[in-house]
C-alpha cells in the first residue's frame, strides 16, 4: 500500500506570483499540441494540402489560440450545466470562478467543436478535415492534465482491495484506506494509449471524418472504463444503472463517434 506523496501544488513563486504545477501541465499540453500539429502536417492528406498552400504551420497556432479560449469557456459551462446547475442558478456570480468547482471535459469537448467550426468556416475548410487534423494532437494534453490532477491530490479513485500493490492512500479523501490512483489510470488510458492508437491510425489517409470518429469512440470507451475506478463526485454519487455522470456523458460521445464512422464510410463510397 502506497501513500500519496504530499506534493506542493506550487511549482515556484516569483514575488507575489505563485506558479502552480497544474497550470504548467496545461502549458505542456499546449506545447505538445503545437509540436504534434507540425508533425501532423506531414501526414496525408495534409502534406499534399501544405504543398498546395491550403494548410500551413501558422494554422496550428491559430487553432491553438481559438481552441484554448473555447475550451476554457466550454469546460467551465459544462461543469456548471452538467454537474451543478441548481447551485449556479442560485449563485450566478460564481460561474466565472474556475478555482471554485473547476471544469468538465465534456463541456471542453463541445467548446473545442465550436472552435473547429469557427476555424473551418473562416478558413473555408471542410469541418471534418479540421477535426481529423486536431484529434490525434490532443490526447497527450489530456495526459498532462491528469498528471496535474495527481499532483493536486484530486479526483482520486474508489476504494481498492487492501492487497493491491499500487493501492494508494489519499489523505485528502478523508479516509486512510487504499484507493485506486485513477488519475494515473486516466493518464495511461485517455492520454498515452489513446494517443498511440490515433497517431498510428492517422498516419494513413482514411475517409474524411474517421479519425475524429475514432477519437470520439476511443476517448468515450476508455473514459467509461476508467470511471469504474474513479470516485464519483460526492454531491452526485452514482446515477441510474450504477453509472457515474462521466459515464453517462460518454454514452452519447461513443454513439456519435460510431455514427460519424458509418457516415464517413458511406460518404467515401458514394464519392
Amino acid at each position: 500500500m502506497l501513500t500519496y506523496p504530499n506534493i506542493d501544488p506550487v511549482a515556484f513563486s516569483l514575488g507575489p506570483l505563485s506558479v502552480h504545477w497544474y497550470g504548467l501541465t496545461y502549458l505542456v499540453g499546449f506545447v505538445l499540441f503545437v509540436v504534434l500539429g507540425r508533425l501532423r502536417l506531414r501526414h496525408p492528406p495534409y502534406a499534399q494540402l501544405v504543398q498546395q498552400g491550403q494548410w500551413q504551420v501558422r494554422d496550428v497556432e491559430d487553432l491553438l489560440f481559438i481552441g484554448v479560449l473555447c475550451i476554457i469557456i466550454g469546460g467551465r459551462l459544462g461543469y456548471v450545466l452538467f454537474y451543478k446547475p441548481g447551485y449556479y442558478l442560485a449563485h450566478p456570480l460564481e460561474i466565472p470562478l474556475i478555482n471554485k468547482g473547476g471544469m468538465a471535459f465534456h463541456g471542453a469537448l463541445l467548446g473545442s467543436i465550436v472552435a473547429m467550426v469557427w476555424f473551418a468556416v473562416t478558413r473555408r475548410r471542410p469541418f471534418w478535415q479540421v477535426a481529423d487534423f486536431v484529434a490525434p494532437c490532443v490526447p497527450l494534453g489530456f495526459a498532462a492534465g491528469r498528471i496535474g490532477n495527481f499532483i493536486n491530490g484530486e479526483l482520486w479513485g474508489r476504494l481498492a482491495p487492501p492487497d493491491l500493490p499500487w493501492g494508494m492512500v489519499f489523505p485528502h479523501s478523508g479516509s486512510m484506506q487504499p484507493r485506486h490512483p485513477s488519475q494515473l489510470y486516466q493518464f495511461l488510458l485517455e492520454g498515452v494509449l489513446l494517443f498511440v492508437i490515433l497517431w498510428l491510425f492517422a498516419r494513413r489517409e482514411h475517409a474524411q471524418g474517421r479519425v475524429a470518429a475514432l477519437f470520439l469512440m476511443g476517448y468515450g470507451s476508455l473514459r467509461f472504463v476508467a470511471e469504474f475506478f474513479r470516485e464519483p463526485d460526492a454531491f452526485l454519487g452514482l446515477l441510474p444503472l450504477g453509472m457515474s455522470m462521466g459515464q453517462w456523458l460518454c454514452v452519447p460521445m461513443i454513439a456519435a463517434g460510431a455514427g460519424v464512422w458509418i457516415w464517413a464510410g458511406r460518404r467515401a463510397q458514394a464519392h
